[in-house]
């Protein structure tokens, strides 16, 4: 296993996603969707629960690099003998899900190894596999999975090995497809041309980026990674292609997130309308349309890839977890949470749609007023927070502050695109949460919006008020928040969510009822930029933006957290949220319009 999360790269055909890593190791891929079992769960592990590793047997130096606007990792391997390339992608979907490496020699004779360990279901099952002269098939239950390889395969130990030399200007290519075991299997596959149409298909799709600022190649690799952890068939985001890795090495903070969360799908939609990608609005709204159908009370923070519900927490006991991190868990019981801001950030994400000029859905516009319908009745209850915290539910003040953004949307919406509504009611419903929140949310002792009423806590997400258009950036109340923020939650310049440590009993964090800490939040430092751009420190966020951009890896990827004194990344990865930021930061620092700066404008159209 690589030593660090920051050693993999990411490859993907918009089903799924694989981690290769630095050492040529392929440790994570589900197969057929992000949410099925992992046949390479190494990541969390080691290679007896699936790999594939494929490099040369002696290896002086590594390189690697996406091509130019696409998800094709290509990596080079300074080796004794010569040079070697591994050009590694998933060609987008027809029929099987399929994986395609090529080696290809660029100088001299490397000696090369192939290692592989294929299991199924997060390597409980070992498969029933069988050998010929184009490769090997291996079958257990459900599934079934063809490898394609140009040189002989052999069986030693529940694995498969070759070892083999590519000399210069030799291709050799090895493909990894999927099936059904009740089903055919695929076709003799060629790699060569698919390699072409994969090329193709993402320069086209990059094409579009209407970005031309400064940081316009972080932006589009940002880009490219959100459009990556898109569920093709139905229009779903996921927040990371991973689960359980951790937010504290050796901590049990460990968390699934091949799910879609409507507020992640809500901010990665945000970002990407801002660069010209309204197609990934319309169907993820229509994906909305579907999970969210029926009553509003039962609105979910999170669904599956096709809205499923019953997202089941259960923990894989045979994993040992990324360096030693336990538990290892599939499900995410978090899905059950009331958490209020959720309606807001849907709200909003339809109303930024629309100023980006996405049709107005009538269907759309239905649900929304049963959202809002629901939050008039539910706003004034307490929740379980945007953070999912598992100590009990609160009056957390970033949920009433969405719950004013998703009357205002409305409101909004009414008055500004002529939809049928009592525009009226909805903004005396907003002037109502604003004042409440403004007189119990905000402690003058502390000069700073806390995490929720009453509390002493400070939270990160209270930089969010200005991004939403509640307060202004140079309020004297935002001003003093930000300090506070930057005082006691920042470590090393960078912005943790809250203090985990501050009050802690038998280990446990009673500010969240989860024992351990984490790492600082990638996004909510991107929202500190945000903020110093609004009221106009601009030097300032510029050199907090590119303290940022030096915490991506070789290939330009986040995780969700950062930790400033390990000089490593923690938590899934890579991470939506984190992408987010960046992108979103990039434009309020190049001044360019779009729905953020929208977004913070309350009402604005």
């Amino acid at each position: 296993m690589s030593a660090r999360i920051e050693d993999y790269a990411l490859i993907g055909d918009t089903h799924t996603a694989a981690l290769v890593g630095l050492d040529g190791s392929i440790d994570w891929l589900c197969l057929p969707r992000f949410d099925s079992g992992a046949v390479f769960a190494a990541l969390l592990g080691d290679s007896s629960h699936g790999s594939w590793s494929l490099a040369p047997a002696h290896t002086v130096s590594v390189e690697r690099r996406y091509r130019d606007e696409t998800l094709i990792l290509e990596t080079t391997f300074t080796a004794p003998g010569g040079r070697v390339r591994i050009t590694d992608f998933m060609p987008h979907r027809h029929e099987h899900p399929t994986l395609v490496r090529i080696v290809e020699g660029l100088e001299g004779e490397v000696d090369m190894q192939l290692r592989l360990r294929l299991r199924f279901d997060y390597g409980w099952v070992v498969p029933w596999v069988t050998r010929d002269h184009t490769g090997l098939h291996a079958v257990a239950g459900p599934d079934a999975i063809r490898v394609q390889s140009p040189v002989p395969l052999v069986g030693r130990d529940m694995a498969t090995e070759a070892d083999f030399t590519v000399r210069r200007g030799e291709r050799l290519p090895f493909v990894l497809a999927w099936h059904r075991s009740a089903e055919r299997q695929p076709p003799t596959y060629d790699a060569e041309r698919a390699l072409d149409e994969c090329d193709a298909v993402w320069r086209e799709w990059s094409g579009h980026c209407t970005y031309e600022g400064p940081w316009r190649s972080e932006v589009l690799r940002s880009l490219i990674t959100l459009k990556a952890l898109t569920y093709d068939p139905s229009g779903a985001i996921v927040a990371a292609p991973t689960t359980s890795l951790p937010e504290q090495l050796g901590g049990p903070r460990n968390w699934d997130y091949r799910y879609s969360w409507l507020r992640d799908a809500t901010f990665s939609l945000i970002a990407l309308m801002s660069s010209g990608y309204l197609h990934e609005a319309r169907e993820w709204r229509h994906w909305l349309l579907r999970a969210a159908a029926g009553d509003p009370a039962q609105l979910q923070i999170m669904y599956g890839l096709d809205g499923e519900r019953r997202l089941v927490e259960q923990e894989l006991d045979w994993l040992p977890g990324f360096a030693g991190s336990r538990p290892v868990r599939i499900g995410n019981e978090a899905a059950g949470q009331f958490q209020l801001d959720v309606y807001g950030e849907v709200m909003d994400a339809m109303h930024q749609a629309r100023c980006a000029g996405l049709a107005v859905d009538q269907d759309a516009w239905r649900l929304q007023q049963a959202l809002v319908g629901y939050v008039e009745k539910n706003w004034t209850r307490p929740d379980d927070g945007l953070w999912e915290v598992r100590s009990g539910r609160q009056h957390f003040t970033h949920s009433k502050v969405m719950a004013w953004a998703a009357f205002d949307r409305a409101a909004s919406a009414v008055t500004d695109h002529g939809l049928p509504g009592d525009a009226a009611r909805w903004r005396g419903l907003a002037d109502e949460v604003h004042a409440q929140v403004c007189a119990e949310a905000f402690d003058a002792e502390l000069g700073s919006f806390t995490q929720a009423y009453g509390s002493k806590t400070l939270d990160a997400s209270a930089l969010l008020i200005p991004l939403v258009g509640f307060l202004p950036a140079d309020d004297p109340r935002v001003r003093g928040t930000v300090e506070a923020i930057r005082q006691e939650l920042c470590a090393d310049g960078l912005v943790v969510r809250y203090r985990t440590d501050q009050t802690v009993t038998e280990g446990i964090a009673e500010v969240d009822g989860l024992p351990g800490g984490e790492g600082a939040f990638l996004l909510c430092s991107f929202w500190l930029v945000d903020n110093l751009v609004m009221r106009g420190d601009t030097e300032e966020a510029h050199d907090v933006f590119e303290r940022l951009l030096t915490l991506s890896n070789d290939v330009g990827l986040l995780a969700e957290e950062y930790d400033p004194v390990a000089g490593r990344q923690l938590g899934n990865y890579p991470q939506a949220f984190s992408h987010v930021g960046l992108i979103n930061s990039a434009f309020l620092l190049s001044q360019t319009d779009g729905p953020l700066i929208r977004r913070s404008t309350p009402g604005s159209a």
